[in-house]
């Protein structure tokens, strides 16, 4: 078994008490007035959660027929109901001047109008689907679980209350087919990971689902298996780090296994204040297999084999980044072509004032942070370097694309993440070029029309372009009658990479010589790819790979893309024959399923599916 945390990172977002977690009650007062209820204060705006409404007629017969589940042979998809006009803060969004001066500035096409569930958690699966599941705290949504597939509802007041809504499904996202998955016990504000063999680990919630461990295999038939952490997992090397009031990280359980406490983790407890600024700590492995942590404004290296703090970094000034501030960060790619020289630097863009928050409580909503922070936080004496972006922006994702580029999207330009505490849509995409000199790093691509506010996401696709999906800033589905309706529609944008100009000229890999055993750590890997045209030589060539995340509240877990040195190439017309060197070692390619990449003159390929092993 590999070491604990190659598969690293997994940030625990369950709503935990401090005394679950660390076997103490020691509880700060700072939480002692704060109700769960004031994390949804302005989702009910000033009303009632306006639940997704049942049809008319039918009489108490056709109400328990929509409330239960599918019949038989339906796909048991509701239709989504009509939207309310746009309300006049819904109208005050945000489009910046897109910046043409480089051709094809990225494009937006609808792949479906109805995920049957809104997308708070994305992922990517080898198998072709990606998964997308939302909380079963806000109730009903557009899909219904098939019969006898229904859940206990152990919330409802009704004794023996059956759940037969999907909160989870299957999206096709070339053909925009949806399977409904069963999720037994909440999944609020969870995270997760994938093992070594592409399975999902996922874990943490809400209410029931707060100690929950699930586990999802890629298979057309398969669906959620739950565990209590006391159980059988099929991999230990998980870590776990933070949550509502816990100030601390555990390891996810090895097989057979029970955690009898958690670890404190100081800096959780340093780093806290009266609105929790640092939930979703963001988590990097480092190359040497250490870790760097980031809460709220402050961040450490930390040797999780010792349990010490290698390194404490300088804070990072402005404002708060986690959330509800909600900024967005990754690894930024780790080109293995420098060899010794391999740098690993962590970007932090955006985020939202320390008292955001309550601003928010009292209808207040002030501007998003506009600064972009870069540091090499394995380097001593580091300090962040700042870039401005073109606009704030909290709540937003950020993708590392094929060719090294990052792609920033979603979010807001004010206010702060919670259910009704953000203003201002951002609609803009913003592409990120690490490699150009200070000044130069940013461009505006064409907007959406779909606001994607509060639990919206995305995720780089293997033919290279970006699914976008969720968004509920509300008490439940509501679709009319608030600012931010719940939104179940699915983009695909373009990145300007395939644009007219260029996808004539977009590589193919040439799956039938991709070696069927995967990628071992150390070793040569040999494949071939064609060009439509001639003329492309060695330097023009670039071979990446990238490990798709877990996507939820504005961060990537375990995020990363590796651009591998190439040690042979032979051309033969279109034809070419590629050698890279794999990784060396798990701390730079944790194991399991990559999307490797060819990029061309500046256009990826398609992607392949490849096992990283050793």
């Amino acid at each position: 078994m590999w070491p604990l945390l190659l598969r690293a990172a997994v940030v625990y977002a369950a709503l935990l008490a401090a005394g679950e977690a660390d076997g103490s009650h020691d509880v700060l007062d700072i939480f002692g007035t704060r109700s769960e209820s004031d994390y949804y204060r302005n989702a009910f705006q000033g009303r009632q959660g306006q639940a997704v409404p049942l049809p008319r007629g039918g009489g108490l017969r056709r109400e328990q027929q929509e409330l239960g589940a599918a019949g038989p042979g339906g796909s048991g998809l509701s239709k989504a109901p009509p939207r309310s006009a746009p309300s006049k803060v819904a109208l005050d969004s945000l489009k910046l001047p897109v910046d043409t001066s480089a051709g094809f500035a990225g494009g937006w096409n609808l792949v479906s109008e109805n995920s049957g569930v809104s997308a708070m958690h994305l992922v990517v699966m080898q198998h072709g689907k990606a998964i997308m599941f939302d909380t079963c705290t806000t109730g009903r949504s557009l899909m219904r679980l098939p019969p006898g597939r229904c859940r206990p509802d152990p919330r409802s007041k009704q004794p023996g209350a059956m759940d037969c809504w999907a909160h989870a499904v299957e999206f096709d996202y070339n053909t925009g087919a949806l399977r409904s998955l069963k999720i037994v016990t909440d999944t609020w504000c969870s995270s997760g990971a994938f093992d070594a063999d592409g399975n999902m680990v996922q874990t943490g919630g809400f209410f029931e689902g707060d100690k929950s461990v699930r586990y999802l295999s890629a298979c057309g038939t398969c669906d959620w298996k739950e565990y209590g952490t006391q159980l059988v997992l099929p991999d230990g090397s998980f870590i776990v780090i933070g949550g509502r009031r816990a100030f601390s990280y555990e390891f996810v359980p090895a097989a057979g296994r029970a955690n009898a406490r958690a670890t404190p983790l100081r800096l959780l407890r340093d780093t806290t204040d009266d609105v929790e600024n640092n939930l979703y700590p963001f988590v990097n492995l480092l190359p040497d297999g250490t870790l760097f942590i980031f809460a709220n404004d402050r961040s450490i290296v930390f040797n999780y084999r010792t349990g010490q703090v290698v390194r404490e970094l300088p804070i990072l000034p402005g404002g708060a980044r986690n959330y509800p501030a909600s900024a967005m960060s990754t690894l930024l790619p780790l080109d293995l072509r420098k060899g010794a020289g391999l740098s690993a630097e962590v970007i932090i863009c955006g985020g939202a004032t320390k008292n955001a928050f309550k601003l928010g409580e009292t209808g207040t909503f002030p501007p998003a942070l506009r600064d972009c922070a870069r540091i090499n936080p394995s380097k001593p004496g580091a300090r962040w370097a700042l870039d401005q972006m073109p606009s704030g922006r909290v709540m937003g994702d950020v993708l590392i694309l094929p060719t090294g580029d990052l792609l920033m999207l979603n979010g807001a330009a004010k206010g702060c993440s919670g259910w009704g505490f953000g203003r201002q849509a951002l609609l803009s995409p913003v592409l990120y070029s690490p490699y150009l000199r200070r000044g130069k790093r940013f461009r505006v691509l064409n907007p959406s029309n779909i606001p994607r506010m509060y639990h919206s996401t995305s995720a780089l696709l293997p033919d290279a372009t970006v699914l976008v999906a969720g968004s509920n800033t509300n008490s439940a589905y509501n679709f009319s009658g608030v600012d931010f309706p719940t939104e179940v529609r699915v983009e695909r944008f373009t990145p300007p990479y395939l644009g007219p100009q260029l996808s004539p000229n977009r590589p193919a890999i040439d799956a039938a010589s991709v070696p069927g055993d995967g990628m071992r750590y150390g070793a040569r890997f040999t494949f071939r790819f064609t060009t439509p045209a001639q003329g492309v030589g060695q330097g023009d060539v670039k071979v990446t790979m990238y490990a798709p995340p877990f996507t939820t509240h504005g961060y990537s877990m375990n995020q990363r893309l590796l651009i591998l040195p190439v040690t042979a190439f032979a051309a033969q017309g279109q034809r070419h024959t590629v050698t890279v060197d794999a990784p060396p070692k798990p701390e730079l390619a944790p194991p399991g399923y990559y999307m490797v990449y060819v990029v061309a003159k500046g256009v990826p390929s398609k992607a392949a599916w490849v096992k990283m092993h050793k």
